[in-house]
């Protein structure tokens, strides 16, 4: 993709387009594997001098942090943390690819990403709520001293 990319005698800019912040129009990619290469061309025609590039490759890191957590918590089933070891084999993989370039105030967008990160998503999504739950057990109708 890099080399693609600039081989079209563009340049990459390291940065993530928040589709919530800014106005951008989705590229409708199809069932085209490839349309990401029309994406870049449609960019260059376009006369963009370069692309914003951002992808997630999961770590090791995260993942235990996702499994630990998930473990840890009262409100996780044994389903999601067998869901969440499963994702071990892509450690290392590339799951989420977004690319962009501005044109006019819009900001135009193609993003690709794979089940297996669909899936660890909404895993960490869980893992974040949940770590942030205390739980309290004892009883509040409890008798405490003062």
């Amino acid at each position: 993709m890099t080399a693609f990319i600039e081989g079209h005698g563009m340049r990459r800019y390291s940065g993530f387009v928040n589709s919530e912040e800014v106005p951008c129009v989705p590229f409708d990619a199809g069932d085209n594997p490839d349309s990401w290469k029309d994406f870049v061309e449609l960019a260059k025609a376009s006369g963009s001098p370069f692309l914003t590039m951002n992808s997630f490759t999961l770590s090791r890191e995260d993942l235990d942090y996702v499994i630990d957590t998930l473990r840890n918590s009262h409100f996780a089933d044994d389903d999601e943390v067998d869901e969440a070891k499963w994702l071990r084999t892509h450690v290392g993989k590339t799951g989420f690819v977004q690319l962009g370039w501005s044109h006019q105030g819009l900001v135009f967008v193609f993003e690709s990403s794979t089940e297996w990160y669909e899936r660890y998503q909404r895993l960490m999504e869980m893992a974040e709520e949940f770590g942030g739950m205390v739980s309290d057990e004892t009883d509040q109708d409890d008798e405490r001293p003062y």
